[in-house]
């Protein structure tokens, strides 16, 4: 299910991080800036949902240091064999939340 945006904690969700960590990583990676609704709160595009799984992969699963994505975000670089895309990853984080929400029915 595609949507316009997504809201603060729908991006923590589906991506498995802390509202902070977003936050922080828009004063770190000027690429991330998201815009704010009437009521003052983030919305984020499916790009920059797309670009928080980017920036998540090559800090916990790459181990770039933070000037290190930035060196890569900065210079545009694309990865070179994608193993899953945006839209992939956020399916499989969605079907995450579900299957965690369901275990703890259990």
């Amino acid at each position: 299910m595609k949507k316009l945006y997504y809201s603060m904690g729908e991006v923590s969700k589906l991506t498995g991080l802390e509202p902070h960590v977003l936050r922080n990583w828009e004063k770190t990676y000027s690429e991330l800036s998201p815009k704010k609704n009437s009521a003052g709160n983030r919305v984020y595009k499916e790009q920059e949902l797309a670009l928080i799984f980017r920036i998540k992969e090559l800090l916990h699963e790459r181990k770039y240091s933070s000037e290190g994505v930035q060196e890569i975000l900065s210079e545009g670089e694309k990865k070179a064999a994608p193993e899953l895309s945006a839209e992939a990853r956020k399916d499989l984080s969605e079907i995450k939340v579900f299957l965690n929400d369901l275990l703890e029915r259990l």
